[in-house]
């Protein structure tokens, strides 16, 4: 049985582009600065009439097609099964971990037979590069406006690759972009209308509930409106109008188109397991032996390994990343490993009934889905 799953997660720069911004995980970064005008009121740049979220197909598509490697003597990945003295120790510890089971079967048990599965974990880690245009902005208060020249295209502007096979996200400035523009926010005021007081300066008296009275029964003017029921507002301190927040009271606002570059480690799992019976979603976070590590702008795929269906895995995952990737981001590295996972199935016999559980990882975890002794409430649940 193969079981596959595909798991997908997909900062100064030095050169012509000015980067800002730290080098961050793309799922977490917020956007909290100034605001760039409508699209239709910024002009059009050659080579960026199509800006926003959809990737820009890189100009060189990556590394060309590796050649098969020279096919390698096939060997014997085999792990015999774990012995009784160790499968006894695990299923101990297994059972004390657990408050409802009883101690009988692990000290009564007799062992029937000690199986070995081998089962392997192949795993292809495909680093992408993709990279997305959009106007942004920030306030403008007579810095340097880079509005001459020819821009130069997304993918020739130089932005230094982070560590391999991590996610991350950089926002880089291109150059001769820049223009100065009205903050489309307060109309080139510098200033907003207050939402708490809507413009007035003065809001409702808490104290009285805007009543003007602390007592309705013996009519005692509030002392903290003077009876007026309003007071100043606390939000604008009564002026009615708030310094924008786009333009930080400037009323302009330096505009410019942001390249925005971003790393994905594209990862796929295949688990081969022949039938076991084992749920292999307890393997993910289970450690095995690495039999096979090959690294490569672009790997080619895994030919020659014992086990035929490792073979087919990494065919059909390398096929799939170079076919999802070539055309839309520039593939920079690919790994694949392959790893031998520990699984001993163990029979045993208590009270003349056979029972298995399953001695995993190089940790020796245990799984076990029917234990033959406990109480009634584990029963129940």
């Amino acid at each position: 049985m193969d079981k596959t799953h595909l798991l997908s997660d997909q900062d100064g720069a030095s050169g012509p582009g000015r980067s800002y911004g730290t080098c961050t995980d793309p799922n977490t970064e917020a956007n909290d600065g100034a605001t760039a005008p409508p699209a239709d009121l910024m002009p059009v740049v050659p080579g960026y009439e199509n800006l926003g979220p959809n990737v820009i197909p890189p100009s060189y598509f990556g590394s060309s097609q590796p050649e098969a490697p020279p096919r390698a003597p096939e060997r014997r990945f085999d792990i015999p099964a774990i012995s009784e003295e160790l499968a006894q120790e695990a299923f101990t510890d297994y059972v004390s971990s657990k408050c409802c089971y009883s101690s009988k079967p692990v000290k009564e048990m007799v062992f029937t037979e000690l199986q070995s599965l081998n089962t392997y974990r192949y795993r292809l880690e495909t680093f992408t590069e993709s990279r997305t245009t959009e106007w942004d902005s920030e306030p403008y208060n007579g810095q340097v406006v880079d509005g001459f020249g020819v821009a130069p295209e997304p993918w020739s502007i130089p932005v230094p690759v982070p560590s391999l096979f991590k996610n991350c996200k950089k926002s880089v400035r291109v150059p001769h972009t820049s223009t100065v523009k009205g903050c489309h926010s307060c109309l080139n005021l510098g200033r907003s209308a207050c939402r708490k007081c809507v413009n007035s300066g003065r809001t409702r008296c808490g104290h009285c509930c805007g009543t003007g009275w602390i007592s309705s029964s013996d009519r005692r003017r509030c002392g903290f409106c003077s009876g007026s029921g309003m007071v100043r507002c606390h939000s604008c301190g009564g002026v009615g109008s708030i310094t924008c927040k786009t333009c930080k009271g400037h009323g302009k606002l330096l505009c410019f188109i942001k390249l925005i570059v971003t790393w994905k480690n594209n990862i796929h799992v295949s688990v081969i397991d022949k039938g076991s019976g084992f749920p292999l979603e307890l393997l993910n976070q289970i450690t095995g032996e690495k039999l096979l590590t090959d690294m490569a702008p672009m790997v080619y795929p895994v030919v020659s390994f014992p086990d035929h269906s490792v073979n087919a895995a990494s065919e059909s995952a390398v096929r799939e990343h170079q076919a999802q990737f070539c055309t839309t981001c520039r593939i920079l590295q690919q790994r694949q490993t392959i790893e031998l996972i520990p699984i001993t199935q163990v029979y045993y016999a208590w009270k003349e009934t056979t029972h298995t559980f399953y001695v995993y990882g190089t940790e020796h975890k245990v799984y076990a889905k029917d234990y033959p002794a406990t109480c009634c409430c584990c029963s129940i649940l």
